[in-house]
């Protein structure tokens, strides 16, 4: 399996998913022989129909919170993932407000092999991967973010938060950070992540490429590209703001791997 990021939808909030002005399907990892689906909001079964991925590879499910925008699918995934049950496998890794939330039925935490509760500071490892949950400044008070260590590289997706600068340093070696982005410049008061917030993570956080989705109606008004050019003007940070449908190879964006290479070049003495 190659290695990819596919963003399944890139709506943030209800104004913008209500309408569908993008979807909201959530985010698709694939690395090596795991395939990891992050926050299936409203239409994640079809947006993954539509894009050609077979959620029967899909090896675990990771929900930040119980907001309906990042959760209102698990069920449908968790039917297609394991044929009702008849297949039982895959892992749900999820906030504990959502499995606490009633929002997962009882027979389908049963269709799964596995469920974690993603707790800030604990480490989960599915096969060659390592999950760490972040902590988030959110009004689910148990959100969570999370940060993926694999083989090829390691990615930070921040969730739904308000910036806090206590928060920024969870972020840092990461090879690429997905920032679920609300707000334009020049917000008052921001209930998430605004353009200046993203310039303040990114000038000391340096990820080798940052991108920018969940946008929220605002953002979707002012052009989320026209923010992302100047974020990256600001920072000198590669920044992307995702499409609903874009896809590319995290792997080229690997600090790890570049490193690698360089030493195959390098003289012998």
């Amino acid at each position: 399996m190659e290695s990819k990021i596919l963003f399944l939808g890139t709506g943030g909030d209800i104004a913008v998913t209500s309408k569908q002005k993008r979807a909201s399907g959530g985010i698709l990892i694939q690395v090596d022989e795991c395939q990891f689906h992050i926050d299936p909001g409203p239409g994640a079964l079809v947006q993954a129909a539509r894009h050609g991925i077979n959620v029967r590879d899909h090896t675990a499910i990771l929900v930040s919170h119980s907001h309906l925008g990042h959760c209102n699918d698990v069920n449908a995934l968790i039917s297609a993932i394991t044929l009702n049950g008849i297949d039982k496998h895959g892992v749900l890794v999820a906030s504990e407000s959502f499995l606490k939330s009633g929002f997962l039925t009882e027979f389908h935490k049963n269709c799964v092999e596995k469920i974690l509760p993603a707790i800030p500071e604990k480490k989960i490892a599915i096969q060659d991967v390592e999950i760490r949950s972040l902590y988030t400044e959110h009004n689910d008070e148990q959100a969570v973010g999370f940060k993926l260590f694999t083989p090829k590289f390691i990615l930070s997706y921040t969730a739904d938060t308000k910036y806090k600068k206590d928060l920024v340093e969870q972020y840092s070696k990461s090879d690429i950070l997905i920032l679920n982005h609300k707000h334009p410049f020049g917000t008052k008061k921001p209930d998430g992540l605004a353009s200046e917030d993203i310039v303040k993570i990114l000038t000391k956080t340096k990820p080798k490429l940052a991108i920018l989705t969940h946008f929220g109606n605002k953002l979707m008004n002012t052009n989320p590209i026209y923010e992302a050019r100047e974020i990256q003007k600001q920072t000198g940070v590669q920044v992307i703001a995702a499409e609903d449908g874009m896809s590319l190879d995290p792997v080229s964006y690997s600090a790890n791997l570049k490193q690698k290479t360089l030493n195959l070049y390098r003289k012998k003495t």
